[in-house]
């Protein structure tokens, strides 16, 4: 049984899977397996809840079951910080906790730890604190030792291309020493060479790490037989003659029969980065990804058998889906009916939020209309409710319900790239309107400007109970190879099946992530954004449903 909801399932049904395992923009991914459990976590910059926790029981079936940070340290984020906040993350298992080491490129390396990946995460502490450091991963020796093997971003520190070693105590609590580079890409052709991930085997160590741009780039495989190096290399997953640019970056994983694959993330541009799983097979303490292409390297696969994580594994998995009400083959959620008690797992808001921002009715969800000054750009509104694209096609649709718009209220639906755009209902001095927003955001010294254009569309009548508004994403075709390009048409209507289109324009990327849609709900009655009304007072706006569905025509 598939589940019945519009998403890109990677399940054949038929033994086999297809790449990418997710079409959603989970960037720099990194996985472990713990027993019958695999476990995923990515960056997630400056949306909250922070770092996502997905799991899945076979690495092709996923869900996202909970988030290792409510919210981003540092007050900063309290606003939008595009492109900053929670870069790549390593996830681990060490003695009994689920650890998680993420930076922040303006503020040093943190970790977070856990018993429970479903339940709380601790308050995140920060090992290193300075600019510039970044993609942390652990790493427990067999004597007890433990290092954290890291990389540098130029933008924060001037150099990059240069992977560092550091001792720390097993605990993670802190560093022992100032470390050392143990591996230069300026000196090999290995330029930008970052995201490391530190295993062993056969009494070697290995660091696994992209190299030459997120784009361009291929996946680097180092060993040694001392910690500290000097370290052999090799490219072992190029893009090859497949259409996936940029394979690199992720985690290493075996399954309980001994396979093994390797999780890594294609940027697919407008869409973000999505997730690819290849097998990977030994040759002289060599690992070679995807299909074979050379003595050294493979390109990647675009179907495969599905992994064999054993009988005894995959009687387990139909237990737990049977417990969790899960089908067959599943997918991280998109539409959403609001029909809980919170909000489901696939929201995140823009900045950091406060949870009065929403109240759940049982048939809907209050956004609380947050104070926004008229001349303040959308893309900086921080409850933004945002979730990520779920396939290469689709259409989300979303019902407002009008009675509820306060004065100063808009409302409505938003698409946040670096072009953003939205349509809303705004009313003013008792009258509703029908709005679009469109803009396009700057960058200068990693701070992102923008600028609303705002144009009222048409009045709604007062007798007019609902509004309903659409977000369309169609594929464009290629101008040049391998580059993925998608249309997006906002919408709405007052019917509900009649529509008017008011924004197309061609989807570009946010700043390192895919565009994100969702809904808000702002006042521009007073600029002090802290300033919100009670959502629990019933002053809410109420949005009745979210729905992700074919792109149809």
């Amino acid at each position: 049984m598939k589940e019945t909801a519009f998403n890109w399932y990677a399940d054949m049904g038929d033994g086999n899977y297809r790449n990418p395992i997710l079409y959603t923009d989970y960037s720099d991914p990194d996985a472990i397996r713990v027993g019958d459990d695999y476990f995923m976590t990515a960056s997630s910059f400056c949306n909250t809840p922070g770092l996502p926790i997905l799991h899945s029981k076979d690495l092709v079936n996923w869900k996202v079951i909970n988030y290792a940070i409510k919210n981003i340290p540092y007050e900063r984020y309290a606003t939008p910080q595009h492109g900053c906040g929670v870069w790549a993350p390593a996830i681990r298992y060490h003695e009994g906790e689920f650890i998680i080491f993420f930076p922040m490129p303006d503020e040093g390396i943190f970790v977070t730890k856990t018993k429970d990946p479903w339940g709380e995460w601790s308050k995140p502490h920060a090992i290193f604190e300075g600019k510039g450091w970044i993609d942390p991963c652990p790493f427990w020796d067999d004597d007890g030792r433990a290092y954290m093997v890291s990389a540098f971003a130029k933008s924060r520190i001037g150099f990059k291309s240069i992977l560092h070693l550091t001792e720390m105590k097993p605990d993670c609590s802190a560093l022992l020493n100032e470390g050392k580079h143990v591996f230069d890409g300026n000196e090999n052709g290995q330029t930008t060479i970052e995201g490391p991930k530190m295993y062993k085997r056969n009494g070697y160590y290995y660091i696994m790490a992209p190299a030459g741009g997120v784009k361009p780039g291929w996946q680097v495989v180092m060993r040694s037989k001392n910690v500290w190096g000097p370290y052999e290399y090799r490219n072992v997953l190029v893009q090859g003659d497949m259409p996936v640019n940029g394979p690199h970056q992720g985690a290493w994983l075996d399954t309980q029969t001994g396979e093994d694959y390797f999780l890594h993330f294609q940027d697919v541009y407008a869409a973000g980065r999505i997730v690819h799983l290849q097998p990977v097979k030994w040759v002289n303490d060599w690992p070679i990804m995807g299909e074979q292409i050379s003595d050294v390297a493979g390109q990647p696969v675009m179907t495969h058998k599905k992994p064999d994580i054993g009988e005894k594994a995959v009687e387990a998995a139909e237990s737990f889906r049977r417990e969790h009400g899960l089908a067959d083959i599943y997918a991280p959620d998109a539409s959403d009916d609001f029909g809980g008690d919170k909000l489901g797992m696939q929201w995140q808001w823009n900045a950091n939020h406060s949870d009065d921002w929403y109240s759940m009715t049982g048939h809907g969800i209050e956004l609380c209309p947050v104070g926004k000054s008229a001349d303040s750009s959308i893309a900086d509104a921080p409850n933004l409710l945002l979730q990520k694209w779920v396939a290469p096609e689709f259409s989300a649709v979303t019902e407002l319900s009008a009675v509820t718009l306060g004065e100063g209220d808009i409302a409505g639906m938003v698409s946040l790239g670096v072009d953003y755009g939205a349509v809303a209902a705004r009313k003013n001095d008792g009258v509703i309107s029908i709005v679009s927003i469109s803009g396009s955001q700057t960058f200068k010294n990693e701070k992102a400007y923008s600028e609303d254009k705002v144009v009222e569309l048409a009045r709604v009548d007062a007798d007019v109970k609902k509004i309903y508004f659409r977000n369309r994403v169609a594929s464009l075709p290629m101008v040049e190879k391998n580059v993925t390009r998608n249309e997006i048409y906002l919408d709405y209507s007052l019917d509900g099946v009649n529509y008017v289109n008011v924004l197309t324009y061609e989807a570009t990327a946010g700043r390192w992530v895919g565009v994100k849609h969702g809904i808000f709900c702002c006042n521009e009655a007073g600029t002090d954004t802290a300033k919100a009304q009670s959502a629990e007072k019933g002053e809410g706006v109420l949005f009745n449903y979210f729905k992700v569905e074919k792109l149809e025509g």
